[in-house]
């Protein structure tokens, strides 16, 4: 379920620039991006061609629950599986919008604090990310 969102941010990526990059946060999501990660992250560059096909009925099948937790594997675009990709989009906002301490795991695998500068871009992407892909 978590890998639709990257798939979606590659479409994205592909349509805004023919440079994009792709870093992993600390909870080991992929991030597509045509803009550089927060510094400090590694990245890679993606070279991209500018052009994207229409998106369409997916061609993979709803994913077992046997492979539904794996890595790697695609995640079928359902109305079930999207409800999921906003209603973790909707917890993040409101535990990004608080006033609590959160804490991430640095790229040595230690927590840290969030600070605001991060928390902030943090509840930035996750509410672009809703406005793209749960506001209809």
């Amino acid at each position: 379920m978590r890998r639709l969102l990257p798939l979606m941010l590659i479409v994205v990526a592909a349509t805004a620039s023919a440079q994009a990059y792709k870093w992993k946060d600390a909870s080991g999501t992929v991030h597509y991006s045509d803009t550089p990660p927060p510094t400090g992250t590694d990245y890679k560059n993606v070279k991209t061609s500018g052009t994207v096909a229409p998106l369409g009925p997916s061609p993979v099948a709803p994913a077992s629950s046997a492979s539904a937790g794996k890595p790697g594997m695609p995640v079928a675009d359902t109305p079930a599986n999207r409800k999921s990709v906003c209603d973790s989009l909707t917890h993040n906002m409101d535990l990004l919008s608080g006033t609590g301490p959160l804490s991430v795991d640095d790229k040595n695998g230690q927590r840290v604090s969030m600070d605001d500068t991060r928390r902030r871009q943090e509840l930035s992407t996750a509410q672009d990310q809703y406005k793209q892909y749960c506001s209809k």
